[in-house]
């Protein structure tokens, strides 16, 4: 079974529990995918693995907006904007990560190679 495959069976499972889309594949995840970059879905990775995801690519962007509208102007040291960032990722990948793996444990969901390993072996 493909990555792909193995995506479009878990989202069906998942809508069948009445978790939504977006839950599942979050824009950045639908951009890896896009990118053909196999990455599992969140609701199936680690905690310190969805933190680094999530936190790294919000604290990245967010950090770059800031400085674009506002800490450019005035005229903040770099180790500052660095630390702004790097805090408002890590507090916001704290966050989804927490939210993730509560969705995760509610449902029993189990990690990525192991759900890949029970829906290839269903068809089997």
């Amino acid at each position: 079974m493909t990555h792909a495959q193995q995506r479009e069976a878990a989202q069906a499972q998942l809508a069948m529990l009445g978790i939504a889309p977006s839950v599942f594949a979050p824009p950045l995840w639908k951009l890896l995918w896009r990118l053909g970059i196999d990455a599992p879905p969140p609701l199936f990775m680690g905690f310190w693995r969805t933190v680094l995801a999530m936190g790294g690519f919000f604290g990245v962007f967010w950090g770059l907006l800031m400085w674009v509208l506002m800490w450019s102007r005035q005229g903040l040291p770099t180790w500052l904007v660095i630390a702004g960032a790097g805090a408002a990722g890590l507090l916001f990948g704290l966050c989804m990560a927490l939210h993730y793996r509560h969705v995760a444990r509610r449902h029993r969901l189990p990690p990525w190679d192991s759900y890949a390993g029970m829906r290839a072996g269903k068809g089997a």
